[in-house]
């Protein structure tokens, strides 16, 4: 498909209620879009807030339910954060990438490096809760995306995205960490640019920029718009790639 888009909307679906374990969150994304009438269209990219994903596996555990090891207990005293927490973010963790003050930076299950294993207490329960991320969030995406395929009869894709801070950026932004439909990245090299130079390096990640353009819309403290249409992109069909896709191997990481 053609990368020239001279138009690209955002419209936040009002109307998702507070989502429980094992919602079906495409059945609910569908109906609201019709119900305000901006119904599921033809190539329309759907960006799905992590946090309602999460809710509706059953992601959501109680503090109070939670009994930390002795480790968690010695990370919890140097990051003066609850030993409750500190043991869900382990168990979320292949492995501590920094531990500095109160920070606890990890490799997750699934690849991410993040703060805290995507653990959060926010838009749970007021503090006594905290989401997980999906196991499988390209997984939770391909799902999403089936049943409002099946639904709405559109041809479309799906992102699942969260909040994440930058290195050496203040301030945060939203990526995608769940993707099916479209390929994660656009690879420009070796197309010519205005001036018949050769690109090399440009490898734009266009899921993650669509995960950002969507925040602008779904993104507020109260959260009471969690999902976004993204239309008049005109993105590269994929029914292979993932979000799992853009984690940086290894031996190509420049600051480890």
């Amino acid at each position: 498909m053609s990368q020239v888009n001279p138009k690209v909307q955002i419209i936040g679906i009002v109307g998702i209620p507070i989502i429980q374990p094992d919602d079906d969150l495409g059945k609910i994304i569908c109906g609201a879009a019709e119900k305000q009438g901006s119904p599921i269209l033809d190539y329309d990219i759907l960006v799905v807030a992590q946090k309602i994903v999460s809710k509706a596996e059953g992601r959501v555990y109680r503090l109070k339910d939670i009994t930390p090891s002795p480790f968690a207990r010695n990370v919890a005293r140097t990051t003066c954060k609850e030993p409750e927490l500190v043991e869900l973010i382990l168990r979320e963790s292949k492995s501590i990438v920094r531990l500095i003050g109160g920070h606890l930076i990890t490799e997750t299950k699934q690849g991410w490096v993040c703060a805290n294993s995507g653990v959060d207490k926010s838009n749970i329960s007021g503090g006594d809760s905290v989401s997980l991320l999906p196991i499988d969030s390209d997984e939770s995406a391909s799902r999403i995306r089936k049943k409002i395929k099946d639904l709405s009869g559109s041809e479309i894709a799906v992102i699942i995205s969260d909040t994440s801070g930058r290195p050496w950026r203040i301030g945060h932004i939203d990526l995608a960490i769940g993707s099916s439909g479209m390929e994660a990245t656009l690879d420009l090299r070796g197309k010519k640019d205005l001036f018949n130079y050769v690109l090399k390096v440009k490898k734009t990640a266009i899921i993650d920029e669509l995960a950002s353009a969507a925040e602008l819309v779904i993104g507020n403290a109260a959260e009471k718009i969690s999902v976004a249409i993204i239309r008049g992109y005109k993105y590269p069909l994929s029914e292979t790639a993932k979000a799992t896709d853009l984690i940086m191997p290894k031996e190509n990481n420049l600051f480890p």
